[in-house]
């Protein structure tokens, strides 16, 4: 499931753009990811509503939520305000309502993700009890979870060069259109295998981090999904995609940006006052 979030993530970037597109999509993965973990295991009126530092965490992820919602409110007013022209001139496949769809479809089935490395717990342990630092104790999990993201996408590929003819692309620096083109076969491999190392590194630290959150380790998926969200609208805005939108946008944007750090804060401050508590 979560790889199939995975093949519809670059369609969202194709219809959203990269800041708008990352903040709906994610923060569907944010909300769905951080709350149904403790759901699925009967604990969230235990663990989240019936201590304070869990009511703490519920509200930040419910400012995450609003800060999603400002985001989209920002791309809403950036279609009212800017021509189909200035549009596509920064993202030529605009097109907002089916965005919202596929973002939504996306944002849900990528929250698995979280569910997975929830699931996989018990080798986490398994690796504490062999003598693992704590710290390192997430790593195993992941090479179980990015498994099933590859396959997904493996097979996906897989249909696309045999149904488009297209596999013998991976090989050929020359590919023929209407005229013979040099391809950059080297370079394409290189960033593509440089995207996917950083990629990567995101859950590396992302494992460390978790194990680092105590009872209240289903919150840092929160503090992810929120900080991918803020730096991907700053480059959103670097890029310029939100150019020739208006005031308004604007400051919808910005009141975005602000709701989704301070989310981060305040789950932050939440699993503080659990290791806290634990701690007396």
């Amino acid at each position: 499931m979560w790889g199939l979030g995975g093949l519809t993530f670059g369609l969202t970037m194709r219809y959203l753009g990269l800041s708008l597109g990352m903040a709906v999509a994610l923060g569907y993965c944010a909300a769905f990811g951080t709350l149904v973990p403790p759901v699925f295991h009967g604990e969230f009126a235990s663990r989240v509503l019936g201590t304070g530092s869990g009511r703490v965490i519920l509200l930040g992820v419910a400012v995450c939520l609003a800060g999603i919602g400002f985001a989209g409110w920002a791309g809403i007013s950036k279609e009212r305000e800017t021509t189909a022209e200035e549009r596509r001139a920064t993202i030529e496949e605009f097109d907002f309502g089916r965005g919202i769809l596929v973002a939504t479809f996306s944002g849900v089935m990528s929250a698995c993700f979280a569910y997975a490395l929830d699931a996989a717990t018990p080798m986490a342990a398994a690796s504490l009890a062999r003598g693992t630092p704590p710290i390192w104790t997430g790593l195993p999990k992941l090479i179980v979870v990015l498994l099933g993201g590859f396959t997904t996408n493996l097979l996906w590929c897989a249909y696309l060069n045999f149904r488009n003819h297209t596999a013998g692309q991976y090989f050929s620096a020359r590919r023929v259109a209407d005229a013979v083109e040099r391809v950059p076969l080297a370079a394409n491999y290189f960033w593509s295998g440089l995207a996917g190392i950083t990629w990567y590194l995101q859950f590396f630290f992302y494992t460390m981090g978790e194990s680092q959150m105590g009872r209240y380790g289903f919150s840092s998926w929160t503090l992810h999904m929120a900080s991918i969200i803020i730096f991907s609208s700053l480059w959103g805005i670097g890029f310029k995609e939100w150019k020739g939108a208006g005031a308004r946008a604007g400051w919808l944007l910005t009141t975005a940006l602000f709701l989704l750090v301070a989310s981060t804060v305040i789950v932050g401050y939440g699993n503080y006052q659990g290791l806290a508590h634990a701690g007396r």
